[in-house]
């Protein structure tokens, strides 16, 4: 994968959400440390699968999460903010050996986040588990996507 570095945030932002950006662009499985850069001790992350709460219980979500995975690129598309919140746009893409038969999955979502003492204090994360997951497996994502399908027909 290749990685795409977003650069297009004001010169006026703020640091907590600078570091954030630059940091979420370059995430692997080998740089995990540089999450207490970025993220404050009180951190809130939620996610549509978790909650995590402390930068410890977090540092052991997202290792559980990246031990499975054979690569993830975050590409930053978009940034708002205002103050000490910030909204941000993203397409995830990753690769895990059980799911999509091994090949790169893409995902679109957002982030919610907010800042405090120059790191972010709360994050939450919109994005389509069924895309990410679901529709990755053999049957069950068939099954997935007949149901989004049925949803969407009858709308």
């Amino acid at each position: 994968m290749q990685k795409n570095q977003f650069t297009s945030l004001s010169k006026d932002s703020p640091e907590w959400l600078s570091n954030f950006v630059s940091i979420y662009q370059t995430l692997s499985t080998n740089n995990l440390d540089l999450l207490a850069t970025i993220y404050h001790n009180d951190i809130t992350f939620i996610d549509p699968l978790h909650r995590v709460e402390g930068f410890d219980d977090l540092y052991k979500y997202f290792s559980g999460l990246y031990q499975n995975l054979l690569a993830c690129e975050f590409v930053i598309e978009k940034v708002i903010f205002d103050g000490k919140e910030a909204a941000i746009y993203w397409t995830m893409t990753y690769q895990h050996s059980k799911l999509n038969k091994g090949e790169l999955v893409s995902v679109s979502g957002s982030s919610h986040i907010q800042g405090k003492e120059d790191k972010v204090i709360y994050h939450r994360d919109y994005l389509d588990v069924g895309a990410m997951i679901y529709e990755q497996i053999p049957l069950f994502g068939k099954l997935t996507k007949w149901i989004k399908a049925k949803a969407a027909s009858n709308a």
